[in-house]
């Protein structure tokens, strides 16, 4: 079993609109528009850590093994990199809109980051009791960091402004921390997470431009324009 292939064939058959760290940022909120059947069936009621936690394991056992197996991957490209705390938890909140905080509940960045990395790993090793994970591969090609690092800031201003509004400031510039320091790839995703969070208005020309540049990282289809929001031309 491995976390490196996004053509998962188990999975194949099922739409992915996102996969790893990015997709759990978009679950984050799920407990705000679940049944209450399935609040009462996914929700632990040992508190909002634990919830988040949560996410993770439904993952691996019962959402698309594509998404969560690449859970695993970005997680360790991060624990491997400089990133700073402040940086990687700047990200997760802008990335969430907010909606948990790791420091509210004692946690730096690397401590949540080394959370979700403990419950993916036990997660998978119920499935696969051999599972031995691989060293991190972060995409660390020079000019797709450029090209990525180019799309932040061709819209920087309106992003830093949607998410300052929202009590997320200094996202712009820990974002292009996570492309420069952890991965081009994860930062890219972590980016259109963010812009689809704040719905941040972008012209179609820009949408073909960004679906161009996921092409590059040989994104699943849909990953890259799903809920982005598009102004009409």
């Amino acid at each position: 079993m491995t976390e490196q292939d996004y053509d998962d064939s188990e999975g194949s058959q099922e739409l992915i609109l996102d996969i790893g760290l990015s997709w759990m940022a978009s679950k984050s909120q799920y407990p705000l528009w679940l049944s209450t059947a399935d609040y009462d069936r996914f929700v632990p009621r040992t508190g909002p850590v634990d919830t988040q936690i949560a996410i993770v394991n439904r993952a691996i056992t019962e959402s698309n093994r594509t998404s969560g197996m690449q859970i695993g991957e970005d997680v360790r490209r991060v624990l491997a990199s400089p990133l700073t705390d402040e940086a990687i938890r700047t990200v997760w909140l802008g990335t969430t809109q907010a909606y948990f905080d790791p420091a509210e509940h004692r946690l730096t960045g690397r401590d949540w980051m080394h959370q979700i990395e403990q419950t993916w790993t036990r997660s998978v090793r119920r499935i696969d009791a051999a599972f031995i994970p691989s060293p991190p591969h972060p995409v660390t090609d020079a000019p797709l960091r450029r090209a990525v690092l180019k799309q932040i800031r061709s819209v920087a201003g309106d992003l830093e402004l949607a998410a300052s509004k929202g009590s997320v400031p200094g996202l712009v510039p820990a974002l292009e921390q996570v492309v420069n320091e952890a991965c081009a790839d994860l930062g890219y995703r972590l980016f259109l997470r963010a812009m689809k969070a704040y719905f941040v208005e972008i012209s179609e020309e820009r949408c073909e431009v960004f679906i161009a540049l996921g092409q590059l990282f040989s994104y699943p289809e849909f990953l890259v324009d799903d809920n982005l929001n598009v102004r009409d031309s």
